[in-house]
């Protein structure tokens, strides 16, 4: 068994918080570090999710690093493709490319506590040590699939959204969607283009919001180029807008009042036909679900050929699926628009701490649980990007992963200044922030919006994905590591050989 030189960090995954990460790290000065990513190439979802209309829902300005402005998008909200390419940019910008392995899919990792390292294990089972880990593989990257009977008995084409065939020709055939959340109103419109009769399996009707999208022309990014200030002035006005917007989550105001009845309209306008704006307009409070933007979903559900199916799926057969009246809707393929697992975490690697316990185990039984999204009690030198209670509902995700590495930055400067030793959060520090932000969740539109989602731990009411509160209170929270919320444990002089 080969065991590869001992790295001063491990960053697992390369999307948007590895790469963040790694130019962070070299900006730092810290050069023994190493990027393990299980493709062969870098941008997480936005390398693996290509599927028709693809696109982002957050303004190209703000989805994006803060140091690395982009001139060049071609939309006000960007298509896949792009942010793929910006992310490549940014790999060879700050040459970073010699620091990441690819092809490289870890399977374990486990706290070697005598000698104070981690010990990370792949798929081909070989060894590497790390005295840090920054988890960086994202949480929305294993496709969910619905619990029906007979899924597996289709003998058509089908797919998820995740892994698209784009060698299926969807010219003048008979599609079933099922799902009609994030992914999917961006792809139906696309798939209603080319089918003859597209048939839609919604579960549970979805706020939407117009999508002002626009194309940048070159003017405007000949203003960009020119004067990089005039970007960024239009990066800090969207921020502060939909900070503003957001508060619409925290308690009945007129934000809200004002948002709901936006869309109710835009509902109204859009869909003439009096049956369909019924099983279109969502049974609870805006904003309890994730609000989508869509501007072409609803135009593409006025056409003849699409159908929209609110009766719940019984079974799926061999040509087909039957709805629960018992209709059979007869199809050539099967599109899965189901999401992905968010607040389950079977899919992700082994992680083992002090005492031999696993991090997944307990959060697969309990709900997912950090400081801050980022340490554990238990499983020191570990470090998670986008951890539980750090995801938005209102706001640019990429400004989250930049706080976090201003405090994961502070940490590792900290860690030096410790050598021989590593820090546990304290577990009074982590349930006490835990306690408060559940509180706090508790009075917000997630728990009381009358909706059941995939924020929630099994929909037992733990909200184990929203930060409560705006992005820059979380800005200013981890700005810098607080010393004595961390445990300082000096390593075992007698040293043990790896098992």
């Amino acid at each position: 068994m080969s065991i590869n030189k001992k790295l001063d960090v491990a960053v697992i995954g390369a999307g948007f918080a590895g790469i963040g990460a790694g130019i962070k790290l070299k900006q730092e000065g810290i050069e023994s570090f190493k990027i393990f990513e299980r493709s062969n190439d870098v941008g997480g979802t936005w390398r693996d999710n290509n599927y028709p209309g693809c696109a982002c829902d957050i303004p190209s300005n703000l989805y994006s690093y803060s140091f690395e402005p982009n001139p060049e998008w071609s939309r006000a909200f960007s298509p896949h493709n792009e942010i793929h390419d910006y992310l490549k940019h940014c790999v060879s910008k700050y040459n970073i490319t010699a620091y990441i392995q690819f092809s490289t899919e870890i399977q374990k990792i486990f706290f070697d506590v005598p000698n104070g390292h981690w010990v990370i294990t792949d798929t081909n089972e070989k060894i590497y040590l790390a005295r840090t880990i920054i988890s960086a593989s994202g949480p929305l990257n294993q496709p969910l699939y619905p619990k029906i009977k007979g899924i597996n008995s289709f003998k058509g084409e089908s797919f998820h959204s995740l892994y698209w065939n784009h060698s299926y020709d969807l010219t003048g055939k008979k599609i079933a969607i099922i799902g009609t959340g994030a992914s999917a109103i961006q792809f139906i419109p696309e798939v209603a283009k080319e089918a003859a009769k597209l048939t839609v399996f919604q579960r549970t009707a979805a706020w939407i919001e117009p999508k002002l999208d626009r194309e940048n022309s070159e003017q405007t990014k000949k203003r960009f180029r020119r004067f990089p200030s005039y970007q960024k002035f239009w990066r800090e006005l969207i921020y502060w807008f939909l900070e503003h917007r957001g508060r619409a989550q925290y308690a009945p105001n007129k934000i809200r009042t004002k948002r709901k009845a936006d869309a109710l309209k835009f509902i109204e306008e859009s869909i003439p036909d009096l049956k369909l704006r019924k099983k279109l307009t969502p049974n609870y409070e805006i904003g309890c679900k994730r609000i989508l933007l869509s501007s072409n979903y609803y135009p593409a559900l006025n056409k003849k050929h699409v159908s929209l199916v609110t009766d719940a799926i019984s079974e799926v057969t061999k040509k087909g699926i039957i709805d629960n009246t018992g209709k059979l809707h007869e199809v050539d393929a099967i599109i899965y628009g189901t999401g992905f697992y968010t607040t389950t975490y079977k899919h992700l690697y082994e992680v083992k701490g002090i005492n031999n316990q696993s991090l997944f185990d307990k959060w697969n039984k309990e709900g997912g649980e950090a400081y801050y999204g980022m340490t554990v009690n238990g499983f020191p030198n570990f470090v998670l990007m986008v951890g539980p209670n750090t995801g938005l509902g209102h706001n640019s995700i990429v400004h989250m992963m930049e706080s976090q590495l201003n405090y994961i930055m502070s940490y590792l400067k900290y860690l030096n200044k410790n050598p021989n030793s590593y820090l546990n959060v304290k577990e009074s520090i982590q349930k006490e922030f835990n306690k408060k932000i559940q509180e706090q969740l508790k009075t917000m539109i997630w728990s009381d919006g009358g909706c059941d989602s995939y924020y929630l731990k099994d929909s037992n009411g733990k909200n184990t994905s929203i930060w409560p509160g705006s992005t820059m209170s979380y800005r200013k929270q981890t700005k810098r590591i607080n010393k004595t919320d961390y445990d300082i444990v000096s390593i075992e002089t007698t040293k043990k050989e790896i098992i």
